[in-house]
């Protein structure tokens, strides 16, 4: 199910996402994942459960690969490949002269917004976590790319658990609730 959180700033939406994430402890209630109560869950669990793809582009000086392929030792080059591919990224990372193992500079320079966007979309497939967190995904770029990238992250998003945060219309309308905080 895709549930997206939307509401003015200041509304409780980043802080429903850090509840979610085990950043904060409910201080009433209880929330689970796969029928473990978090407060009898450890941080390490929830997090090896969820993947995020936030706004500021998280990515590190090195190459395309080993930014798809972060904290997955044994990633092989089609796993890559294919993860790029459906985050409609491996179209532009085939035109580098390297290919996958192109740099990309500090914090992406090298990449425009949506490209970054897409490589942190091939991340999260790559990762294929039960639970994805969409935090202003595709805020920082214009509409004609948001297209290219919607196309990843309805990829990444089909059989999974999804929160998705936005203030455009077109990112949450296809969600399956809406939530007005």
């Amino acid at each position: 199910e895709t549930v997206a959180l939307v509401g003015h700033s200041g509304a409780g939406k980043t802080t429903l996402i850090n509840l979610i994430l085990k950043l904060y402890d409910a201080t009433e209630g209880d929330i689970k994942l796969a029928d473990k109560s978090y407060n009898n869950t450890d941080h390490s669990w929830i997090r090896n459960h969820i993947a995020l793809v936030f706004q500021d582009n998280e990515l590190f000086s090195s190459t395309i690969k080993e930014n798809v392929a972060y904290g997955l030792k044994d990633a092989t080059d089609s796993q890559i490949i294919n993860a790029l591919k459906q985050a409609n990224a491996w179209e532009f990372v085939s035109k580098f002269k390297e290919g996958v193992n192109a740099p990309i500079g500090e914090r992406g320079v090298k990449l425009s917004g949506g490209q970054k966007q897409r490589i942190q979309i091939a991340r999260a497939i790559l990762h294929d976590k039960p639970v994805l967190i969409l935090d202003e995904a595709t805020s920082s770029i214009d509409t004609r790319t948001e297209h290219l990238v919607q196309g990843g992250m309805d990829s990444l998003m089909y059989g999974r658990t999804t929160f998705v945060i936005a203030h455009r219309l077109s990112t949450v309308r296809n969600s399956d609730a809406i939530m007005v905080l």
